[in-house]
C-alpha cells in the first residue's frame, strides 16, 4: 500500500471518531449576539407610580399616574375605576392600594363614617375587580365608633400584610376624651390599631399598634433601611392644645413597639392629614391633604429629620382627596391609560 493510501485511511478513521464524539456530546443551544444590545430598562420606566384617591364624599376609586412623583395625570378622564358597594353608607374614602408578591393589587378603604370594619377588593390589573367585601375589624368591642383610613403594608420579613387604621373606643383612653364634643356628638378620641393577614380571608386578632398618648389618625407604615416608620396625624383638638399636624415614630419591626412621636414634620400652621409616603431615588416624599386650604401639600427629606416644603412644585388632579401613592409595573399603567 502506498503512503498516500495509508494517510487517507488514517484521516478517514479520524473523521469517524470525530463524528462519534460529536454524537455523544450534550446538546447546546446556539447563542446569537445582536449587533447592538438593547439598553436595560430602568426602574423609572419599568415601575412607575400611581395615586389612588377619592373625590367628594367618597364617590369611588380614582387613579392618577406619574413617572417622577411630581407631575400627575388623572386616568380614565378622572372617572371611577370601582364604585363602593359595602358598608352602612357605601362610601369609598381614604383608599389604600398595594401590589403583593403574588402579583395581585389589594385595596382597602373607609366604607362608613361609623362602622366596625372597612371595605376590601383585589385586582390583577386595577381595571377588573373582585367582588367587594366588608372586613370586620372591631366587632369584638361594641363600644367602637368607627374604623377610619385603613392603610396596607406588606411585612416581607414575616410574609404577611398589616392593615392599619384608627378607631375611637369611648372610655378606653379617658385622659384625652371629650375632643370635638357637642350636645349631639360625644367627639372622637382615636388610637391606631392593626391586624395581620396572609390571604385577606383570615385575620389575626385586633391589636393596638400605637398609643402616642394623644388623639391620632391617618397612620401609614413605610420602611427606611432596617427601620420601620409610622407617619400619622396628631388629631389633638380643644380642650387640649390643638395640633392637626403630621408626626413620625420609629420601630425595629413592623408591628412595633413604636417609639415617641417626633416634632411635627408638616409646615407650621397648616392643618394636615392623610399623609402618603413614597421614595424616589434617595429622597422620601410625603403628600398630604391641606384640608382647610382645599389643596394638597408635599414635603421631602433625605434623612427623615430635616423636611423641605415642596408645596406648589407639583400638579395633581383637581379635587383629589386623601389617598395613597404606590408602585405599579409600566405595562399595567399603559393599559390603564387606554381604559374607557
Amino acid at each position: 500500500m502506498s503512503w498516500r493510501k495509508i494517510v487517507a485511511a488514517i484521516l478517514a478513521l479520524c473523521g469517524i471518531y470525530s463524528a462519534l464524539a460529536a454524537a455523544d456530546a450534550p446538546a447546546t443551544t446556539p447563542v446569537s449576539t445582536p449587533a447592538k444590545a438593547a439598553a436595560p430598562s430602568t426602574p423609572a420606566k419599568s415601575e412607575l407610580l400611581l395615586f389612588c384617591y377619592f373625590k367628594g364624599n367618597g364617590d369611588g376609586l380614582h387613579l392618577a399616574a406619574s413617572d417622577d412623583g411630581l407631575q400627575w395625570t388623572a386616568l380614565k378622564g378622572d372617572k371611577t375605576f370601582l364604585t363602593p358597594q359595602v358598608g352602612k353608607e357605601k362610601l369609598m374614602r381614604d383608599p389604600s392600594i398595594q401590589l403583593g408578591p403574588d402579583g395581585v393589587f389589594h385595596a382597602v378603604w373607609t366604607c362608613s363614617w361609623n362602622d366596625h370594619g372597612i371595605g376590601y377588593a383585589d385586582s390583577k390589573d386595577l381595571i377588573h375587580w373582585s367582588e367587594e367585601k366588608f372586613v370586620p375589624l372591631m366587632e369584638n368591642d361594641d363600644k367602637t365608633r368607627n374604623c377610619w383610613a385603613p392603610e396596607l403594608f406588606y411585612d416581607a420579613a414575616n410574609q404577611q400584610w398589616l392593615i392599619v387604621w384608627s378607631s375611637t373606643v369611648p372610655g378606653k383612653f379617658p385622659e384625652t376624651d371629650g375632643q370635638d364634643a357637642s350636645a349631639t356628638n360625644p367627639g372622637y378620641n382615636h388610637r391606631i390599631y392593626y391586624v395581620t393577614t396572609k390571604d385577606f380571608k383570615t385575620f389575626s386578632a385586633t391589636k393596638l399598634l400605637y398609643n402616642p398618648s394623644f388623639n391620632s389618625i391617618d397612620a401609614a407604615i413605610f420602611q427606611d433601611g432596617k427601620k420601620f416608620v409610622l407617619v400619622f396625624k396628631d388629631e389633638s383638638n380643644a380642650p387640649f392644645p390643638v395640633q392637626k399636624n403630621l408626626k413620625l415614630a420609629f420601630a425595629e419591626v413592623a408591628t412595633g413597639p413604636y417609639g415617641p412621636a417626633t416634632e411635627p414634620i408638616s409646615p407650621p400652621g397648616v392643618w394636615s392629614e392623610g399623609p402618603t409616603p413614597f421614595k424616589m431615588g434617595n429622597k422620601w416624599y410625603v403628600f398630604f391633604d391641606e384640608y382647610r386650604n382645599g389643596r394638597y401639600g408635599l414635603i421631602s427629606s433625605t434623612d427623615l429629620k430635616t423636611w423641605t416644603d415642596m408645596t406648589g412644585q407639583f400638579t395633581l388632579p383637581k379635587g383629589i382627596r386623601h389617598g395613597t401613592v404606590f408602585h405599579a409595573p409600566a405595562d399595567i399603567i399603559e393599559a390603564l391609560k387606554k381604559a374607557e
